[in-house]
């Protein structure tokens, strides 16, 4: 039987990087097999043996965090100057506190005392977990699930983006190389008839996906009937609001940061900023100015701050969105010759900042994905709330202000899964990640995040 063959294109030249043959029913049906099989005997070892292995797996992949990176920035794009901080940073901290609180969060629950009996519910494992991760935090997004998942005692299979093959066969190899047994972590190169098909298999007790809407969508249009568990981590629009307290500067250049790294590409990238009126042209005079002193070029180049975007497709999205708003009247302030590796017809383009933007504009409702921005003032708290919740999607927001009470008393209000106060762009892996309305439904990392990966049993049992 001819194999389909899956093409990796970098985005970094078009060429072809990695092919890879895609798996049929066959190597699903004994992945899983294998899988359901291996799951019996993990989930009776010793959580202290599943945390040594966890922990062996992390230092694997700092040891090899070089050529780790080099893979990565080929595959997705992002400069090499901060590809080996996905490892070194976020992975590893990730990977190590849901480690450290794996013993509290699974530990059994005790109840009050009954006179004759024994009480309490245990935490068990689901059994096989399926994560469907993305390409442009590839190591980040999946370690949310997969940690966690294999700490409390299940088996997991991993289909990992098109885009990003190889960070699946990484898993595989520092798993293995920690000792991790056979078939407790499988991967399968995949296509979406075959996802579709390992979604509904009754093996499969729950699915963890990170990408589109769309693709949220064919998810649970997967799962439906099935009865089992689905987190999904989906697209978000995420809103900045400069109070007239806010340290000026410090915002700026906080918010280039957090609407520009990864070229945007992050589901939790500022994409839309109100700014109080007071402080309106100073802070886009200075968020104009922090964003010319970005490098875009090749991401091979140590100097390079921006890199191309994944595909020519997504670059050329985004330049419809900015070149629909400023024929609807927003103001471009950033010219493309000053960044001269911007090219039309290719993945590389310039950041962007509109003003003069409103919400009819898709620009400011759509998701871009990508390296641009609108700038919006307002005259109080209370526009600014409205329009941080005029949005379909809710991942997080984030107020720049020297008042925490005015941020609590805002956060209460808008509709998010994380509110950051002089921050934005990051997972605290104490704290709950999830969203709200089309930004999907779950929880990852933090104690709450192993509650979706186990399953309560209840113990009731008196004593004769």
């Amino acid at each position: 039987m001819t194999k389909t063959i899956q093409k990796t294109i970098s985005p970094v030249d078009g060429r072809v990087y990695a092919e890879r043959d895609l798996a049929g029913p066959d190597e699903l049906e004994a992945a899983l097999a294998r899988a359901a099989q291996a799951q019996k005997a993990w989930a009776k070892t010793s959580l202290e043996e599943r945390m040594r292995i966890v922990a062996r797996m992390v230092e694997v992949m700092l040891g090899a965090v070089e050529e780790v990176a080099q893979e990565l920035t080929w595959q997705m794009g992002r400069p090499i100057r901060y590809s080996p901080k996905e490892i070194t940073g976020g992975f590893a901290e990730r990977a190590r506190y849901m480690t450290r609180i794996a013993p509290a969060a699974l530990k059994d629950v005790p109840v009050e005392e009954l006179p004759g009996f024994t009480r309490f519910i245990r935490r068990e494992p689901l059994g096989l977990v399926l994560v469907l991760a993305p390409w442009n935090y590839p190591y980040l997004t999946s370690v949310n699930t997969i940690v966690p998942a294999l700490l409390a005692g299940n088996a997991v299979v991993l289909k990992h983006s098109a885009q990003t093959p190889l960070v699946a066969e990484r898993y595989a190899w520092a798993l293995q190389e920690a000792g991790l047994p056979g078939g407790v972590f499988q991967y399968l190169h995949m296509g979406h008839d075959l996802v579709a098909q390992a979604i509904a298999d009754p093996r499969v007790a729950f699915v963890a996906f990170t990408g589109s809407v769309a693709g949220g969508r064919a998810v649970e249009r997967a799962a439906a009937g099935h009865f089992k568990g689905v987190a999904l981590e989906l697209g978000g629009k995420d809103p900045a609001y400069v109070r007239s307290d806010a340290d000026l500067e410090y915002s700026a250049v906080n918010l280039v940061d957090g609407a520009m790294f990864n070229s945007g590409q992050s589901c939790c990238g500022v994409e839309r900023i109100y700014v109080h009126e007071s402080l309106y042209e100073p802070f886009v005079e200075a968020f104009v100015a922090e964003t010319l002193k970005l490098r875009l070029g090749n991401p091979l180049d140590p100097e390079t701050t921006l890199g191309p975007m994944v595909r020519t497709e997504a670059a050329e999205f985004v330049r419809g969105q900015i070149a629909e708003a400023v024929a609807q009247g927003a103001k471009a302030l950033i010219d493309p010759r000053h960044f001269p590796a911007d090219a039309p017809g290719t993945p590389y383009l310039a950041p962007q900042v509109l003003v003069n933007v409103h919400h009819g504009m898709r620009v400011m409702r759509e998701e871009s994905f990508g390296p641009v921005v609108g700038i919006m003032p307002v005259k109080s708290d209370a526009e600014a709330l409205a329009l941080m919740n005029d949005s379909p999607y809710g991942l997080t927001a984030s107020i720049w202000s020297q008042d925490e009470g005015a941020a609590l008393a805002l956060g209460e209000a808008i509709e998010t899964g994380t509110v950051f106060l002089n921050r934005c762009d990051y997972l605290d892996p104490a704290l709950a990640w999830t969203g709200v309305k089309e930004s999907g439904r779950g929880c990852s990392l933090s104690v709450l995040g192993y509650e979706q990966l186990t399953r309560p049993k209840s113990y009731h049992l008196r004593r004769l």
